[in-house]
């Protein structure tokens, strides 16, 4: 990179002097030289120069001096054009003046050419420290405006209509995720496969961040696409052949837990798949939780051809699934302590038993926010909540 030097003095053998000493940096162009007599020539130059990076400007100069040309510099509001000033040893007045209105160094006559090259090289890692630091700078706000769309889209793909089917009153649903970043790695989803059949799905990605949001809207769209075909297979080669294709050059390392439901709206029988997932609990009519036991398999992507088994499990009229990811559980406060899932289960038992399931999620995920308190959420916090009313 060619550094562009403005050297403005009204001495006529100043620009022969410059260019014999810096013969060298001028030969392997690290440096350029521009030259000017004073201080309105130097401004006409940068106007027709605008990759100017340093100024080295004497002081006392006819038409325009120094000090004067300072002050059109500050004008320019050019946080990378630097002055380095110049004048006699015993004209301190002046550059005292001149470091007061923003030059950044100064040299003194006789002038000793050792020094001026240090003092440019000096103002030379300045610049460019400066610069760097912008560049970073606007680096980091493109990073960001990305983070933002990405979020945007990310938000995007989640359902997020609630009530959900409003016309529907055998059952309601309500779901929420709360990333600890910008973009997260859980998912949700649910959708009607028939008029009597409710598929819906939890997720956890192993990672966070900007990887995991990119494997979570695959694994979505992916169980989307397989479950809401007319041609659906039974769910475990469903989800056995959704594993098969996640873990196909899966060269990240990633995997997924996941909770994969299929409601019978008209008996109540869940037909599940466990892939590693957090137990989900059910709050009973009575107000009595279970904690559903534990029959799963392996997370999805981690041995391609995992013989997943579907369970099934029995919902009454009254009664609600809950559904989590393990940030709820995991959150922590300040003290190192653990939401723990004891608390999930009171919260859900002290629920009335005509709660509905935007209620609960909400009132669990309160109790989470004050339970962090001022600790950063480290981990996505995702619940979906079924309830499950009857024909």
């Amino acid at each position: 990179m060619t550094i562009k030097i403005l050297s403005v003095d009204d001495e006529p053998d100043m620009e022969m002097l410059i260019t014999q000493r810096f013969r060298r940096q001028i030969r392997d162009k690290s440096f350029e030289f521009i030259f000017a007599t004073n201080g309105q020539e130097a401004l006409d130059k940068l106007d027709a120069n605008e990759d100017i990076t340093l100024i080295l400007s004497d002081i006392n100069m006819p038409e325009m001096d120094g000090l004067t040309f300072l002050t059109h510099l500050n004008d320019r509001k050019n946080p990378f054009l630097k002055a380095v000033m110049v004048s006699a040893f015993n004209d301190m007045d002046n550059i005292r003046t001149a470091m007061n209105r923003g030059a950044f160094d100064f040299v003194t006559k006789p002038i000793s050419f050792e020094d001026l090259e240090a003092t440019l090289n000096k103002t030379i890692d300045h610049v460019s420290m400066l610069m760097l630091a912008q560049r970073e700078h606007d680096q980091l706000l493109a990073i960001q405006n990305d983070l933002n769309i990405a979020q945007e889209i990310q938000q995007a793909m989640l359902p997020k209509v609630f009530p959900p089917f409003p016309e529907r009153t055998d059952f309601d649903l309500y779901a929420m995720l709360r990333a600890a970043k910008m973009v997260g790695g859980d998912l949700f989803d649910y959708f009607l496969m028939s008029e009597e059949r409710l598929f819906f799905l939890i997720g956890d990605v192993s990672d966070k961040g900007v990887p995991a949001s990119l494997f979570m809207a695959i694994t979505k769209a992916i169980f989307k696409s397989h479950f809401s075909s007319k041609d659906c297979a039974p769910i475990q080669e469903e989800v056995m052949r959704i594993n098969g294709f996640l873990s196909e050059e899966n060269y990240s390392m990633m995997f997924v837990t996941a909770f994969v439901g299929i409601l019978d709206i008209k008996t109540g029988v869940v037909e599940y798949i466990d892939a590693g997932h957090e137990a989900p609990l059910i709050l009973r009519k009575d107000n009595t939780v279970e904690s559903l036991p534990k029959r799963g398999g392996m997370a999805l992507c981690i041995l391609e051809d995992f013989p997943y088994q579907a369970q099934t499990f029995q919902l009454q009229p009254g009664d609600t699934l809950f559904t989590y990811t393990d940030g709820v559980p995991d959150a922590n406060n300040k003290a190192g302590e653990r939401f723990g899932m004891a608390r999930v289960k009171a919260l859900l038992a002290a629920q009335t038993s005509a709660a509905l399931p935007q209620a609960i999620t909400e009132a669990t995920y309160d109790a989470i926010k004050n339970f962090i308190g001022d600790n950063a959420q480290f981990d996505d916090i995702t619940m979906l909540t079924l309830r499950y009313n009857g024909a």
